[in-house]
């Protein structure tokens, strides 16, 4: 990965939508410059008294990080949580997941019993290991589960008799296989245990989330004072029916102390709740896909790991074969759901990409090292996009590392 030659791109920022021209060295931002415009078409700038043709770029390219999403279990057929999988299709899903604009990600684990959940995470590390390619594109492991909620709906797609209370010793075991990649751990924190948990995991630089949760108010207050900074797919991973007020969706919501991540996918959370939740949430929103390796796959009835049967729907629903109302994970990808957030007019396609790529990098403690932002400093990770009819996000070339992917 990487290149030694300088490299430049030029084409609107996607907040501002000024002129910019974007450098980079051996595969990190040198240099964001905004050029003069000498039309309004954007055909032609000028830098010095030197002229930019923009026919070569295409009018109207935009310029973007690249997309970091939090949440993926899969993705074109491969699921980081089957056993069977290895490092040469993590590589392969790494590729897919870069060509859709997601450059880094976080892979995610799901609650199973505990050999399957150690062999999984230690597939990706190996994979980590083998490919440069992964290892930049993988920012941390996320571990969701299996501390999580016995309860129906709240418990999800989640395997009942593999969740279970917290034990450092297992997290520890997990984290040595993992060469130290754990980087996010979703709990439940009404579990026997859990904010003596979350102490531990703050301790060790790793991110506590809570979800899958059926806490009280004050279970989840106590959770934020323990250090948990982060709810996984707030609105999901609950009972179909709540009462109006209180629950722990309109506590988490209202709690400051907390990041939100948000499944943009116009499924988990009907268009006005996303956006009232956006709105709420404000600088702490955050955009997921939860996508699992159905994203990609034609519609249809499919055995999710030798356990369950969901159906995926030709609209990209995915749902429990058994019980429609429980989601079976997702089959959107990041970049549509952060184009259906600006579609829905929630806000303007730059600030959709901004949950999809600043914010994620910001929970995880990356905003000093620049990494989801286009500041000189930076990782070259880059999309240039066109915004096509009815604003329709489209990715014309993805950068990694300052590498067309």
């Amino acid at each position: 990965m990487g290149t030694h030659e300088r490299q430049s791109w030029t084409g609107r920022h996607y907040i501002s939508g000024r002129l910019i021209k974007v450098t980079a060295e051996e595969g990190v931002l040198t240099a964001v410059e905004e050029l003069h415009e000498k039309q309004a078409d954007v055909r032609a700038s000028a830098v010095g008294g030197s002229s930019v043709d923009l026919e070569a770029v295409a009018p109207e390219l935009w310029i973007a990080p690249g997309l970091i999403d939090l949440q993926v279990n899969g993705v074109q057929g491969i699921d980081f949580n089957e056993v069977e999988t290895n490092p040469e299709q993590v590589l392969l899903a790494v590729r897919h997941l870069q060509a859709l604009g997601v450059i880094r990600f976080c892979p995610t684990v799901v609650t199973a019993p505990p050999d399957d959940m150690a062999m999984c995470i230690r597939t990706i590390a190996e994979a980590c290991e083998m490919y440069p390619e992964v290892r930049h594109a993988v920012l941390g492991i996320h571990v969701e589960g299996p501390y999580i909620s016995e309860e129906d709906g709240p418990r999800g797609a989640h395997t009942r008799e593999a969740v279970r209370d917290p034990v450092w010793t297992e997290f520890e075991h997990w984290q040595k296989l993992a060469g130290g990649r754990i980087r996010m751990l979703t709990l439940a924190p009404e579990r026997a245990g859990a904010l003596d948990f979350i102490r531990l995991l703050v301790q060790h630089g790793v991110v506590a989330a809570i979800g899958h949760t059926a806490a009280t108010e004050d279970e989840l207050r106590q959770a934020v004072a323990a250090g948990a900074t982060m709810s996984t797919h707030l609105g999901n991973g609950a009972h179909p029916l709540l009462p109006r007020h209180p629950n722990y969706i309109w506590s988490q919501l209202a709690n400051d102390g907390l990041w939100a991540g948000l499944i943009g996918d116009g499924h988990h959370l009907p268009p006005s709740t996303l956006k009232a939740m956006i709105r709420a949430k404000a600088e702490k929103a955050i955009l997921v896909s939860d996508m699992n390796h159905f994203a990609g796959l034609p519609p249809g009835r499919y055995l999710k790991r030798h356990r369950h049967e969901v159906i995926l729907a030709a609209d990209g629903r995915l749902v429990m074969a058994d019980n429609p109302l429980i989601f079976s994970g997702a089959a959107t990808p990041l970049n549509r759901c952060v184009e259906n957030v600006a579609r829905y007019g929630i806000c303007t396609l730059g600030e959709a990409i901004r949950m999809a790529s600043e914010r994620p990098a910001a929970v995880l403690g990356l905003s000093e090292e620049g990494t989801g932002t286009l500041l000189p400093g930076a990782s070259a990770d880059l999309l240039l996009y066109t915004v096509g009819p009815g604003g329709t996000f489209e990715i014309q070339t993805a950068i990694a590392k300052g590498e067309r992917v």
